[in-house]
């Protein structure tokens, strides 16, 4: 699907309306710049293109963040509507979640619980297959792969995620609101770099302020959110570049999330978490149960979408089977929860993001049973999860996989705890301690995000208590799952993805010098012609040098022929291209462009002749503008391919 070639009346105003509000707020900047500059007469260049990122950045995170509040709100609304409402069942909800006011009771219809997912699943693959096949699945996974294909999203993947989204999370899908947010806040801030004056580099650069945008809208992480962002990007690389902008863009969103909700935590804790040093080779413990976990998950989201792609018929049916799936899993879950333990034990199921069970089983509740019985329980819930989301996302839903990561890796924690406690017969041991450190682990390490997921989870407990355990169990994590991925599109660092700001011209100038030339137009002088027949012969050339032979036929020198109009007409006349050539410089194809810019320096020249090797025939000419305008079709559009040249007649 391709975008319209014209230039829509509802896209036309889009861009005048924001080019107001732009100059606007470029008023005041100018009108602050006036009382800064009689401490700073004068920023530099570097300081004035950063202060533009960071404006375009806050305008990102103030998009993101309002979108990101409406989502968050409408799915809210939405559950409590259909499952509350239709289906007569209340999932679980985390601390940060109750922002729809419960409704009375209403009877339990397990069979509509089982079948609404599947309708979700329905519209939400309709949607998506229709509109925008992109804004399918995690959504995390997309957005690495448009970062280094340029760091472009279609406008309307913003409305049709939100859209495929909350039909498939607000009728009990199971996945996360992060991963849809963040493709939304990705594509945000993709639009408003094609709205405004930017550069390449800025046009990645929002698009990852927007991807922190999107998690901090959501999640109430800012300074995580804008740690992932950056790091999520690579295995073992860092997006340092973007760090500043999409700190910004978070601190934009996160504010405007808690001016709708008030300031809180997603999840909420009754206590702090004291270090015990004696409780770190149980953390280890942890990391290595944790990490199995996630290779599990893995495998069974990678084989749900081989098997997924195998299906007959169309593509937008399989989130609906997928939906189905799910719904029957977990309205199963919730019918035998409630006859074992009561009707309060139903929403302790898979459906949803499943925060709300997560803090649960970190809580505790009433009906939980005790000792190994409550182990065997969370991870059977933890198993049954990880198979709902895989069903979910790996069929083509739109619905994240950031919060199945933390939810799963936050059971397993939470019944290692309850098993360490019980084992040891130590009380002090604390499981919601584990769970904690469980979900930092399992998300840290198989997205391989290590530094992120240690101020995520500081974040969401609301201290650093947990800081030491959290750095030994997501460090062992982190190594383990080395061969293995949440998000395949990774690549190993900026080296290896062609597409990195800045990567692309950094692995130029180590290219030759052969796909750069400029075809030679002007015939070989002697060392005794006129400079006045030079000059007549080079007027309207591309070619800035000429060659000068000797009478053996034999390379003299070079002459530079932007200095001849700085001679009189009559000096041009008696003067000889042998007064004026400078010592003869060749490059061969295979210099680089490094190597190029180098001798083109020494020299003084604007161009060099580029001769094949061992001999003096000239093949062509590569020259400073040949170079710059090569340097900048990467910089600012190139996907680190070559870049052509043509001759330059200005």
């Amino acid at each position: 699907m391709t975008e319209p070639s014209g230039d829509p009346s509802p896209w036309r105003a889009l861009r005048g309306a924001l080019s107001r509000w732009m100059d606007a707020a470029g008023t005041t900047g100018r009108a602050l710049q006036g009382g800064l500059a009689l401490l700073v007469p004068e920023a530099p260049l570097e300081l004035r293109i950063a202060g533009r990122v960071l404006l375009h950045a806050a305008v990102v995170g103030l998009l993101a963040g309002a979108v990101g509040a409406a989502f968050f709100a409408a799915l809210e609304l939405g559950q409590h509507l259909l499952l509350h409402g239709l289906a007569g069942f209340e999932p679980a909800r985390a601390r940060g979640e109750a922002v729809v006011a419960g409704g009375g009771e209403a009877a339990f219809r397990p069979w509509l619980l089982a079948l609404l997912p599947a309708v979700g699943g329905l519209v939400s693959g309709l949607i998506t297959t229709r509109l925008a096949p992109e804004a399918a699945g995690g959504g995390g996974d997309a957005t690495i792969e448009a970062y280094h294909r340029g760091g472009l999203f279609r406008w309307r993947v913003a409305p049709v995620k939100f859209a495929a989204a909350f039909a498939a999370l607000s009728s009990g899908g199971s996945g996360g609101r992060e991963g849809p947010t963040m493709q939304i806040g990705a594509a945000i801030g993709s639009l408003a770099a094609r709205l405004l004056p930017t550069t390449r580099r800025e046009r990645r650069v929002l698009f990852v302020a927007g991807v922190a945008a999107g998690i901090s809208a959501v999640f109430r992480t800012p300074l995580g959110a804008a740690l992932l962002a950056t790091e999520m990007l690579y295995r073992d690389d860092f997006e340092a570049d973007a760090l500043v902008p999409s700190i910004l863009a978070s601190v934009v969103a996160y504010s405007v999330v808690i001016a709708a909700f008030g300031e809180t935590t997603l999840l909420g804790f009754r206590a702090r978490f004291p270090f015990d040093p004696r409780q770190l080779p149980l953390f280890a413990g942890l990391a290595l149960l944790v990490s199995l976990a996630a290779v599990a998950f893995v495998r069974l989201l990678r084989a749900v979408q081989a098997a997924a792609r195998k299906l007959p018929g169309p593509t937008w049916l399989r989130p609906a089977l997928g939906g189905l799936a799910a719904g029957l899993l977990g309205a199963g879950m919730a019918i035998a929860l409630g006859s074992w333990r009561g009707p309060e034990a139903r929403g302790f199921t898979v459906l949803g993001g499943g925060y709300g069970t997560a803090q649960v089983a970190m809580d505790g509740a009433p009906w939980f049973p005790g000792g190994w019985q409550l182990v065997a329980l969370l991870l059977a819930v933890a198993a049954a999860k990880a198979l709902a989301s895989a069903l979910t996302i790996g069929c083509g839903a739109a619905v994240g996989d950031f919060a199945p990561s933390l939810v799963i890796g936050g059971l397993v924690g939470t019944a290692f705890g309850h098993a360490a406690r019980a084992a040891l017969g130590d009380p002090a041991i604390e499981p919601a301690a584990f769970a904690l450190v469980g979900m930092g682990a399992f998300y840290g390490g198989v997205a391989h995000v290590p530094l992120s997921a240690l101020v995520l989870v500081a974040e969401l407990a609301g201290s650093y208590d947990l800081l030491v355990p959290m750095m030994l169990t997501v460090g062992i994590s982190y190594v383990v799952l080395r061969r293995w991925s949440l998000y395949p599109t990774q690549p190993t660092s900026r080296a290896e993805a062609s597409g990195a700001p800045g990567e692309a011209l950094r692995a130029a100038l180590a290219r030759p010098v052969a796909e750069l030339l400029v075809a030679p137009e002007l015939p070989d002088f002697r060392e005794d012609a006129p400079l006045a027949a030079v000059a007549a012969a080079s007027a309207g050339a591309a070619q800035r040098v000429a060659l000068v032979r000797g009478a053996d036929g034999r390379p003299r020198g070079l002459v530079d022929l932007g200095l001849l109009g700085a001679l009189a007409p009559a000096e041009l006349g008696w003067t000889r291209a042998a007064d004026a050539m400078v010592p003869f410089v060749t490059l061969v194809p295979s210099a680089t462009w490094r190597e190029a810019i180098a001798a083109l320096h020494r020299r003084g020249l604007p161009q060099l002749p580029v001769v094949q090797a061992g001999t003096t025939t000239v093949l062509g000419w590569v020259g400073e503008r040949e170079l710059a305008r090569a340097a900048l079709a990467l910089e600012l559009g190139g996907e680190g391919q070559g870049a052509a040249v043509q001759p330059d007649r200005g």
